[in-house]
């Protein structure tokens, strides 16, 4: 009996909304792992890429193939335990391989490990927090009345647009679940290169410095976590192994002239 009711159950909209999400973050953490491991040449047991004779078959394809899967399954059965669960882990994976290479079929090109490649993990990062506030049973819109939710709406679309034209697009996403978020970057300046910034600090070079110091520090933030998350692109890595060689090479150099001080 107990094996009957299990059959039958219907799984409640958040939990597979969480099931979703786990599968999401797990497939993204193993697939970058994957990645950064074949790609340190100190790692040579870790197996490399998806190849047919010399394709190159991205993780992507993958993902889009769970994702058509899974969609339709979806569609197509009936929800219940545990075979909607399963869908919901597989669809989250199938997302996960893509938006992991999100910048490749944005831009047509293998863009991994380049400079443009950091906007795969933005993409993560917004979708990961969309999804969690959505599991934790945010919504948008408050409940109520039309009278007292109209106005609420038009105000917070209002303060989204004007953060969004700020060029602020990840507090824009927040600003739907946390309104008060919106309010605090309507407030604050824009980003340098935003639209706002262009017709409104064109005459103002004060604040456009100031804005554009700020970004530099928010940039300089946000380029440590991501190389955290996600590693650092090929040309950095580049410039930063010259350094320690040009390092390696003067140390030497000024070990040699102490020495020639000392004897004197």
């Amino acid at each position: 009996m107990p094996a009957l009711v299990l059959a039958t159950a219907h799984p409640s909209a958040k939990t597979l909304a969480l099931w979703v999400l786990a599968g999401f973050l797990g497939s993204f953490i193993f697939i970058r792992t994957s990645a950064r491991l074949m790609r340190s040449p100190k790692v040579t047991w870790w197996p490399g890429s998806v190849k047919s004779g010399d394709l190159h078959i991205h993780h992507l394809v993958w993902g889009i193939i769970l994702l058509l899967l899974c969609g339709f399954l979806g569609f197509g059965t009936e929800h219940v335990t545990p075979w909607t669960q399963i869908l919901a882990v597989l669809f989250g994976i199938g997302a996960g391989f893509t938006l992991d290479e999100f910048a490749l079929w944005l831009r047509l090109e293998d863009v991994y490990w380049a400079e443009q490649g950091r906007e795969s993990v933005q993409a993560v990062m917004i979708a990961a927090t969309f999804a969690g506030f959505i599991v934790i049973g945010a919504v948008p819109y408050p409940e109520g009345s039309a009278e007292a939710v109209i106005p609420f709406v038009l105000l917070d679309l209002f303060v989204i647009v004007v953060v969004l034209y700020k060029g602020k697009y990840f507090m824009a996403l927040i600003t739907l679940f946390v309104p008060f978020v919106g309010w605090v970057g309507a407030i604050r300046l824009a980003r340098p290169k935003s639209r706002w910034a262009r017709r409104r600090y064109e005459n103002k070079p004060k604040k456009l410095e100031k804005a554009k110091m700020r970004e530099d520090r928010w940039e300089r933030r946000r380029r440590k976590f991501q190389d955290v998350i996600g590693g650092t692109p090929t040309v950095e890595l580049e410039a930063r192994s010259k350094e320690e060689e040009l390092e390696k090479v003067e140390e030497p150099e000024k070990v040699d002239e102490s020495e020639k001080v000392e004897q004197r």
